[in-house]
């Protein structure tokens, strides 16, 4: 009787095929020739299976006690699982071995259904937002059988009623690309009301026709953390000591208490109560009533009406007719069929003189009803509101404050956020940046509130109604094209509330669809207008648009590369780009600076043979980033430059084309990409001037799919700055700014050439639809000693006294209301 020895190491689901449930493992009888396999149900019924055999060089060389020899790891495939699961109780698989019988696994139906379960239930949880009126969940979710349901319950098993809808999730999709077609909107948003969750935890359902997996939210832990108190024990409760004196003796003290100041930040849980610290008091109000402009323009705020609720059109015309400026005009045009909002407004502001109605013959829409009301304005300027929302009461002397300050000021707009149908919550503030041309190509970020100046309404011709859904996106396109940035104002306060209705586009995209067709028509004729060759597409994240631009002519590309040893590193960066790049015109400047590893120099003698684009160029002074791209840049023959790290990985295959398109816009002069660490988190999505301190990278450390505050990560816009890990810049402003100032030896240098290009009047743009790989800063290390920390402060005082003013103010493309300690735009405390 030969002895067989043997291990079951893994079972799984066949996802391609489908029908396959797969035993893998090995086993090795040393006196025996054959092994026979047969799998039986609970009845002794056999079921349909097949072997193979392959070699298992691990487990020849772990067993050589027993003379373990050829093909011994096994595959065994049990066939038409799915018909066999419905009554099943167990799975038995047996080898016969010279008669001799051995049980290799007993498979429970229980176990067989949570492997099928894990493979064909795919899930992976994005963002977990817990907002003062509900539970927000997104993600995507892939059944492979295609049944693809979700459901959300509570602790008692009880469903809860939220909305649930689905779109297409493109990183999902290419991941899974033999399982999903190209718009499957597997993607998915939750939003669950907070008076309808009476559990302390509920749990997210994805089912499938052979059960379901569950995905379970914490909801009371989510509350504690939302608190400063319960993020602070959560930093520092006992059982995070060891953990914490470990992050101590790595990085020090100091980055500590940094680390535990970030942690426990302001954030968005209690933002009603940073909208009440941060309203006009009693005495504000009064002196504002008191205040006299030397320029009073009328403001004439224009509202179409239809069947408005009248407790809404009561809150919309009270937040007008109580404002501290006076000067003002309220045009409501009227489109409802019926006389019910007429009466209300004659009966209740007959004696405002400033509220001037009129019900219209017919409802023609809300671009012509709109219309309609700005026809009825005289006033200097025309500022928009939806029939149901609320205005600041000192919005308008904000607005009038600012027209003082800057007469020539055509268009502005403010900060806003959404409000709770009852209108006691406030939620989702939008901070915005100052104008951002690329940022406001790629959404409507300006929205409300919305101040033109009445020769430009006229001008342009108001409304079209071809775009109604997405009119005001439009209008205010056209607007912009009618005057120039400069007289552009954005004033950094929220001054108007968005109420947020189930069906609106302020709590649910999906329910407006058209909307986002008529948005991305009307970006792509204010592209032809412009006579920029480009077209809008929507994506998956509706209400963001990407921007296709066209290479204009075939310009010749420059990368520069320094380099210092680690050519593992560089070989990792050549390959990519040479075997992944789709535009062609390009060369490499490898710049060899003070590598001391002979077998960099053996590695420098095949380069060029084995990437002929590449150049191997030599510094021959101490490490210097500046003088050293300026040395490059000198033997360059390219007219756009593009400068990156030696330790990046390409992904995007056509990076120079999308990095052209943008950069050859005569008002642009930088361009910079999105970055990744290897564990998938971003490293760079742009730099805010004041970050940290002095400059830091916004939104570092946060997932690489998640579309973060108000989607900033994933759109393209304008920057102060950007890293020069990779980098595009015209050739001819790089000669304008003269370079990279040479002082900076090693930080803040392309920051500072950034702030230099925009100095000039060149724009530095953002694209996240260019991504790579960094593995950051390994070829130059740390600032680890006391000559290296010396310097890094000496270039932190230069670039503090050199750019003083932003520093002071504040960054443009960021806002002052949001914290300067992290990346993660949070909230300035409210006590601040």
């Amino acid at each position: 009787m030969s002895e067989l020895y043997y291990s079951v190491d893994v079972t799984w689901y066949d996802l391609k095929k489908k029908e396959s449930f797969l035993v893998e493992g090995w086993m090795f009888a040393p006196d025996a020739k054959t092994i026979k396999t047969v799998v039986f149900d609970q009845d002794g019924k056999e079921v349909p299976s097949k072997i193979s055999w392959k070699e298992r060089p691990d487990v020849e060389t772990a067993r050589q006690d027993i003379g373990v020899s050829g093909p011994v790891g096994f595959r065994l495939e049990i066939l038409e699982m799915p018909k066999w699961i419905k009554g099943l109780k167990y799975l038995e698989i047996q080898a016969f071995c010279q008669e001799t019988k051995t049980i290799l696994a007993r498979l429970e139906n229980r176990e067989i259904r949570k492997t099928m379960l894990d493979s064909t239930i795919i899930y992976e949880v994005d963002v977990k937002q817990l907002l003062e009126t509900q539970l927000v969940v997104q993600g995507w979710f892939v059944d492979m059988l295609g049944v693809d349901r979700i459901s959300v319950m509570d602790e008692k098993q009880k469903k809860i009623s939220c909305e649930i809808y689905r779109t297409v999730r493109e990183d999902a999709r290419v991941k899974y690309a033999d399982y999903i077609e190209k718009n499957h909107e597997v993607g998915f948003t939750i939003r669950i009301p907070r008076d309808a969750i009476h559990t302390s935890r509920v749990r997210v359902c994805f089912e499938s026709k052979l059960g379901q997996r569950s995905y379970w939210i914490d909801v009371k832990e989510m509350q504690r953390e939302s608190t400063k108190a319960g993020r602070l024990y959560n930093v520092l409760r006992p059982g995070k000591f060891s953990e914490n004196m470990e992050y101590i003796r790595e990085h020090n003290l100091g980055n500590f208490v940094d680390y535990v100041r970030r942690t426990v930040s302001q954030e968005y849980s209690n933002y009603s109560l940073w909208v009440k610290n941060h309203r006009p008091d009693k005495n504000e109000i009064q002196k504002q009533r008191k205040h006299k402009f030397g320029y009073n323009p009328k403001i004439s705020i224009v509202i179409p009406l239809y069947n408005t609720p009248v407790k809404y059109l009561k809150q919309i015309v009270d937040s007008i007719v109580t404002q501290t400026y006076e000067n003002w005009e309220l045009c409501l045009a009227d489109g409802s069929p019926d006389q019910t909002v007429e009466k209300y407004i004659r009966s209740h502001y007959r004696n405002e003189k400033r509220v001037i109605y009129r019900h219209l013959s017919e409802n023609k829409g809300i671009s012509e009803n709109t219309n309609a009301a700005v026809a009825m304005a005289t006033g200097d300027y025309i500022m928009l509101s939806d029939h149901d929302d609320v205005v600041e009461q000192g919005a308008l002397f904000e607005i009038v404050k600012a027209i003082n300050e800057n007469p020539k000021i055509d268009i502005l707009y403010t900060d806003e956020d959404k409000i709770s149908m009852d209108g006691k919550i406030y939620f989702e503030p939008n901070f915005k940046p100052d104008f951002n041309p690329f940022f406001l190509e790629s959404n409507n970020y300006i929205c409300h509130i919305f101040v033109v100046r009445t020769s430009i309404m006229k001008q342009i011709g108001g409304f079209r109604r071809e775009f109604d859904g997405a009119q005001d996106y439009d209008l205010i396109l056209r607007c912009w094209e009618a005057t120039s940035a400069d007289r552009i104002c954005h004033i950094p306060k929220v001054l108007y509330h968005w109420r947020c209705h189930p069906n609106s586009t302020a709590a649910n995209p999906e329910s407006k669809r058209y909307a986002y067709e008529a948005g991305a028509k009307a970006l792509d004729e204010h592209f032809a207008r412009r006579g920029v060759k480009a077209h809008a597409e929507i994506t998956h994240n509706l209400g963001i648009y990407r921007i296709h631009r066209e290479v204009l002519g075939h310009p010749k590309v420059s990368i520069i590369i320094p380099n210092k040893d680690h050519t593992e590193d560089l070989e990792t960066c050549l390959a990519s780009v040479t075997e992944k790049t789709t535009y062609d015109n390009y060369e490499i400047l490898v710049v060899e600076n003070n590598s001391t590893d002979p077998n960099t120099f053996a590695y420098y003698e095949k380069m060029t043979e084995r990437y002929p684009k590449t150049r191997l160029l030599t510094w021959e002074r101490e490490f210097n980033y500046a003088a050293i791209n300026n040395f490059a840049v000198q033997e360059a023959s390219g007219e756009y430059l593009l400068f990156l790290n030696n330790d990046v990985e390409l992904i995007t295959e056509n990076w120079i084309e999308q990095m052209l398109g943008i950069c050859q816009q005569p008002e642009v002069g930088i361009v910079g990409v999105k970055l990744y660490y290897p564990d998938e988190t971003i490293q760079h999505a742009g730099v805010i001037i004041g970050l940290g301190g002095v400059a830091g990278h916004i939104f570092s450390g946060v997932s690489r799919y998640e579309p973060s505050y108000v989607g900033r990560a994933i759109m393209p816009q304008n920057l102060s700055a950007v890293t020069a890990a990779c980098m595009m810049m015209k050739r001819s402003v790089f000669e304008q700014v003269d370079g990279f100032d040479e002082k900076f030896q090693v930080a803040f240098n392309d920051v500072d050439l950034c702030m230099k290009t925009t100095q000039e009047g060149y724009q530095v743009v953002f694209t996240p639809d260019v991504e790579l790989y960094h593995y950051e800063s390994k070829s130059r290390g740390v600032e680890d000693t006391g000559n290296k920390q010396s310097r890094f402060y000496q270039e932190v005082y230069r670039f503090e006294s050199k750019w003083p003013d932003i520093l002071k103010k504040g960054d443009p493309y960021y806002n002052v209301n949001l914290s300067l300690e992290n990346g993660n735009c949070n909230l300035r405390d409210y006590m601040s």
